[in-house]
């Protein structure tokens, strides 16, 4: 596994069986944002699996928690799952077929757990184009005065705070 990272993106869930079908989402949007749209169903299929894997193992009473990872490293699509059960509970990462995987204990619980996906047509991490929202925000929003007060204009929270007092609830 290569550890330069060039770009990363993670959610964390409650390990509930909902997780699996938010895990696809997310995979597939951050991919979308991405520019990646070719490995949409591979990445989705290998996410969902390696979620499945930890939603399995988790007691519905009291679940703990999921991260999903997706980073750009190298030459590959890594899907890191990362999970706070105890170590015990299995101990080899899960198989999934066409891919290297991986398990690391994390201390004191939990696992992470990867899936190497290879990029498409010997694109590299630092070739795909990843979204820039730093700079659109940075155009489309004027920069405050200084001499303006911080915060919503007064008259305005005023109008809404009677206007909530007239109200019958």
């Amino acid at each position: 596994m290569n550890s330069q990272t060039a770009q990363f993106d993670d959610l964390r869930l409650v390990a509930l069986p909902s997780a699996v079908k938010c895990t696809e989402l997310f995979v597939r949007f951050s991919l979308t944002e991405w520019s990646l749209r070719e490995l949409f169903d591979e990445a989705a299929r290998v996410a969902r699996e390696l979620v499945t894997a930890v939603v399995e193992r988790t007691d519905e009473k009291s679940p703990g928690f999921v991260t999903v990872r997706l980073r750009l490293s190298g030459n590959s699509l890594v899907v890191e799952i990362e999970d706070d059960q105890l170590a015990h509970m299995y101990d080899d990462a899960p198989t999934v077929e066409g891919y290297p995987t991986g398990a690391v204990p994390l201390e004191g619980k939990g696992k992470l757990v990867w899936c190497e996906l290879p990029l498409p047509n010997g694109l590299t991490a630092e070739q795909v184009r990843l979204p820039r929202r730093d700079e659109r925000r940075s155009e489309q929003l004027p920069e405050p005065a200084t001499d303006e007060p911080a915060g919503p204009d007064p008259s305005v929270v005023d109008r809404i705070l009677v206007g909530l007092q007239n109200r019958d609830w």
